[in-house]
Order: C-alpha cells, then sequence, then structure tokens
C-alpha cells in the first residue's frame, strides 16, 4: 500500500490527466481555432469604396480542424454558410498537414488515458515493474506532449500555408476575399493548455518521489527507581 503522501500526488495527477483529456477533446470537437477579419474585394473594387465604406465590405470567418462558419459582405448584404473541411475542402489545403495535425492530437489523447490509469494504479498500489510507475508515466506523458507537435504543425499551416486565406475563398467563384487579420482563437488555446498540463503531471510525479520525514511518536519515559526508593 503506498504512503499517503504518494496517494494523494497520484490522486492530483490522476485529475490532470483527466483535464488533459477533456481539454484535448472539447478542442478537437469545436471549431474556434481561427478567426478572421475578411474583405470582400471583388465588391469593394467594382464600387471604388474608400475607406469609410470598407467597413460595409468586411465580414468574418472561424474554422476548425472539421467544420466553421463564413459571413462575408460583398454588397448584398450579409450572407453567412458553413465550412466543412472534409470531404472536398482539405483537398484543397495541405492535406497531408492537417491530417497529421489531427492524428498527433488523437495520440495524445490516447496516451493521456494510459496516463491516467497508470496514475490511478499507482495511487492504489505498490508496482513491481519500474515501467508501471514512475518511468512509465514519464514515457507515456512524453509521447502525449505530441499534441505540442500538432499545434506547431497547425501553427505553421496557418502562418506560411495561408490557411485562412484557402479555406475563405474555397467555392468562391464570384468574389475574391482578402484576410485583413486572423488570430488564434480559445479552441486553440485549450489545446496549449492540455500540453502545458502534461509538463505539470511529470513535476506532481517527481514531487511523489520526495519522501516526508515520518512524525516521531514519543515513548512514556519508565519511571527510574533508585536505592533509596527501594528502602522506603
Amino acid at each position: 500500500m503506498p504512503s499517503l503522501w504518494k496517494r494523494v500526488t497520484f490522486s492530483v495527477a490522476s485529475v490532470l490527466c483527466a483535464g488533459s483529456v477533456v481539454l484535448l477533446v472539447v478542442a478537437l470537437s469545436t471549431e474556434q481555432w481561427v478567426s478572421a477579419r475578411i474583405l470582400c474585394k471583388t465588391g469593394a473594387e467594382i464600387v471604388n469604396a474608400s475607406r469609410p465604406e470598407l467597413e460595409l465590405f468586411i465580414g468574418d470567418i472561424y474554422y476548425g480542424l472539421f467544420r466553421g462558419g463564413k459571413s462575408k459582405k460583398c454588397g448584398l448584404g450579409r450572407r453567412r454558410s458553413n465550412i466543412y473541411v472534409f470531404p472536398k475542402l482539405v483537398r484543397t489545403l495541405n492535406g497531408g498537414l492537417h491530417m497529421m495535425v489531427i492524428l498527433f492530437l488523437l495520440v495524445a489523447v490516447g496516451f493521456a488515458l494510459v496516463s491516467l490509469s497508470f496514475c490511478i494504479y499507482n495511487a492504489h498500489k505498490v508496482p513491481y515493474q519500474s515501467i508501471k510507475g514512475h518511468k512509465g508515466l514519464y514515457l507515456w506523458n512524453c509521447i502525449a506532449l505530441f499534441g505540442g507537435l500538432a499545434l506547431l504543425s497547425f501553427l505553421a499551416a496557418v502562418r506560411h500555408h495561408s490557411l485562412s486565406e484557402r479555406v475563405a475563398n474555397y467555392r468562391e467563384n464570384l468574389f475574391v476575399l482578402v484576410v485583413l487579420d486572423d488570430s488564434l482563437d480559445w479552441s486553440f488555446w485549450l489545446a496549449v493548455g492540455s500540453v502545458a498540463t502534461h509538463f505539470a503531471i511529470c513535476g506532481v510525479v517527481a514531487m511523489s518521489r520526495i519522501k516526508l520525514p515520518k512524525p516521531e511518536i514519543k515513548r512514556p519515559e519508565e519511571p527510574t527507581i533508585s536505592s533509596l526508593d527501594l528502602l522506603y
């Protein structure tokens, strides 16, 4: 049976692992990875819009790994449409890079679950094999950090492969949309939080190896009997 300190630290690590899984699942299933403002360049050029009038041609777009939404203004009012990455849009993007992002995130979810199961095991039992103990937990959490590679890959697609502009102009036959500015949204930062969680888990696992001093129990002193006491 592990000590109280180990039970507490591994229980905290279990909660962090569960939190990492939740963050990744929410990030994967939501659409707010990137948000951007888009200008309908064609509409603005047709009316020769000046700077104050350009606001009438600025819409917005947001998207995630699987779907998103677009709202464009090209002089005909605001028009909204949904964006579906699969099965056709991904062919116009850097499909290999996009699939790599999803694959790395799924690997991170899988090994976060493995790490969770090992934390629960260590909170209740003392493992005989080192791979089931601290070394195994370090290994599973390092593999779960593949989520960090996924985020770097996605960031490269956004910054260096004009991902927002490609998504915005998909199936636009009449109008050309220009991305004025784009930013990483809260779904992306949830995935960043998941990566940070695994660093915290490694720190908590390392803390579990600290041996706390055991409280000393003072025994009651036995009465000493002197020779004078025997005389009486």
